[in-house]
């Protein structure tokens, strides 16, 4: 059977994760017969389940990614299997269990369903990221260098996904591969903790990782970030020494304490404003992400989160703002955003109007 994958320029990284486990594929645009790979998001859920339900080829359909993975029962209703959390070791069992006609049941980390009864095989051990490539050439994506997290942010799927114990890629294995590249984009749910157990930072292990590598590095920048708290004039000098970004993007999430803490990010607002300010003494710029609408959110607490974005927009900073979503698997799934207070509105507006926020922060500007 063929094996094709559902391209779209929203999933290339997941593709380009997987294509070194599968053998051959293709990469196609619609629907076509085989078996068909899809990876994707929440907000690309219901155009994909209206694709699928509405294809008329002989196909085997197998969902993976994040809203897949934290709602497989759902995603069900359309596919024919999920892969739920890591597919490294999992897809290629799967699609070699599909092609001989066996049994999927004995396949670890899938979910099905039999006589319209849900199953569940159990989760696999946690993948080694050394043992499997970041990409296979030609098909390109970011050097994953660290996987899980061990803090548990209500609204965040990664730790539900990938687990709550970091583990990390060798300097050797990512100096591999990071010859295919002379801008070297490195991901990480928190770059600074690459080497550590993701609550005490390792700056050696930074550093010895930072130094092996060649070219433009660029890290702690989106597709990842820092925690606020990772840092440290000591740690953003590793940055300013090795790398070529000039910019250090930052989880702030809010600048209420009270919201911080219901929402388990393990930070204050204050420790926000004081890496912001790390960053620009260093001659960086602060990017900082801070999410409006979180359930139980006031009038107080986002009256409290510009009053931090200002703070921050002082030390030099930028601000990406977000309207709350709710995420398949994490404790928030489920809840309903609260709104966003109409003068807050206003003078979030005031402040991209001006260049330093960018973003969606309520839903009338998404």
């Amino acid at each position: 059977m063929q094996i094709n994958f559902r391209w779209s320029p929203k999933n290339r990284y997941s593709i380009a994760a997987l294509a070194p486990v599968i053998g051959e594929y293709r990469l196609v645009k619609r629907p076509e017969d085989g078996i068909m790979l899809y990876s994707f998001a929440s907000l690309q859920a219901p155009e994909i389940y209206r694709e699928v339900d509405s294809a008329t080829t002989n196909s085997v359909f197998i969902a993976g990614g994040p809203h897949p993975s934290g709602c497989p029962e759902e995603a069900l209703e359309h596919f024919d299997y999920v892969v739920v959390g890591e597919g490294e070791a999992t897809l290629p069992e799967l699609l070699s269990t599909i092609r001989a006609g066996g049994d999927v049941s004995k396949v670890r980390g899938i979910a099905y369903l039999q006589d319209g009864h849900y199953c569940y095989t159990g989760k696999r051990e946690d993948v080694d990221l050394d043992a499997y490539p970041p990409f296979k050439p030609p098909l390109y994506g970011p050097i994953e260098i660290s996987r899980g997290c061990p803090w548990n942010c209500a609204y965040c799927q990664t730790p539900r996904l990938f687990g709550h114990r970091m583990r990390h890629r060798s300097v050797e294995s990512i100096c591999k591969y990071d010859k295919y590249y002379e801008d070297k984009r490195l991901v990480s749910p928190n770059a600074f903790a690459y080497g550590s157990d993701g609550i005490t930072p390792n700056p050696a292990a930074v550093e010895k990782l930072l130094k092996n590598l060649s070219g433009n590095i660029y890290f702690g920048t989106f597709p990842s970030e820092v925690r606020p708290e990772f840092v440290t004039p000591d740690m953003v000098s590793l940055v300013t020494t090795y790398c070529a970004n000039k910019e250090l993007h930052l989880g702030g999430q809010s600048g209420s304490d009270r919201v911080l803490k219901a929402i388990h990010r393990g930070h204050t607002a204050e420790q926000v404003v004081t890496a912001a300010r790390t960053i620009k003494d260093a001659g960086l710029t602060p990017v900082v992400d801070f999410i409006f609408g979180l359930p139980g959110e006031n009038k107080e607490d986002q009256t409290a989160t510009l009053e931090n974005i200002r703070a921050i927009i002082r030390e030099g900073g930028k601000i990406r703002a977000h309207y709350f979503l709710p995420l398949p698997g994490t404790e928030l799934a489920g809840t309903t955003p609260a709104s966003v207070d109409p003068e807050i509105d206003r003078l979030l507006g005031k402040l991209a109007l001006g260049g330093r926020l960018t973003g969606s922060w309520s839903p009338k500007r998404a």
